[in-house]
């Protein structure tokens, strides 16, 4: 029986904003292949951070076949202030931005390695671009999350790990509940997407990366 442990942020703890419908760890227990023979455990939770990945490893499922982790969207919104700075030229825009982008890897790198340590198959997430209703501000971010989403990729195909784009998963106005939370719909799409994964039979293809959506 396969066993699938969701860590992260509101991407999969996302509850609160389905006005009562499935979250996507429900969705994704109601999908997964053989009914009871597919299980699938919920350790993410809303407003997590990068930071907050080491808590969600602790005393996993002891019977856990793969882990699949969303985190870094609110990381970035941390950062959302730096589009508002004054810069005097392109060249310290980019500066500004290269700073911001190198901090965010160096903590991604150190969280990936306690990820590894539980020698699971691994799928991590990209950060999708959200539906903001101002068309400025929407590409303004779009823009932006492309530096971490560079990170993301990076640190994922270097270590051989899945990448679950949600970026081309949730792509459509209605997958979203409101400006960065997946709705109904949107959910019902990552719980395919994280399908996808969990019936790929990534864990014998050690060192081999695959891009799910």
């Amino acid at each position: 029986m396969s066993h699938t442990v969701l860590l992260g942020d509101s991407i999969f703890a996302n509850a609160a904003y389905v006005a009562g419908g499935p979250d996507v760890v429900t969705q994704l227990r109601a999908v997964l292949p053989g009914g009871h023979h597919g299980r699938a455990t919920l350790r993410a939770v809303d407003g997590a951070v990068i930071g907050d990945v080491s808590r969600q490893l602790v005393d996993l499922p002891r019977d856990a076949t793969a882990l699949v982790l969303s985190i870094g969207g609110n990381d970035a919104l941390r950062q959302a202030g730096v589009l508002e700075r004054n810069v005097g030229s392109v060249a310290e825009a980019l500066d500004l931005l290269a700073g911001v982008r190198e901090q965010f890897a160096r903590d991604y790198a150190a969280m990936l390695a306690g990820l590894l340590d539980r020698d699971l198959p691994t799928a991590v997430c990209t950060i999708y671009d959200g539906q903001f209703p101002d068309p400025k501000r929407q590409r303004l971010l779009a823009t932006a999350l492309t530096l971490f989403n560079d990170v993301i990729t990076r640190e994922a195909f270097a270590r051989g790990l899945a990448v679950l784009d949600l970026r081309l998963v949730c792509s459509e106005a209605a997958d979203y509940a409101n400006p960065i939370e997946p709705s109904v719909q949107g959910g019902a799409k990552i719980a395919q997407a994280i399908k996808a994964f969990v019936t790929s039979g990534l864990e014998r293809k050690q060192g081999r990366s695959e891009v799910f959506w």
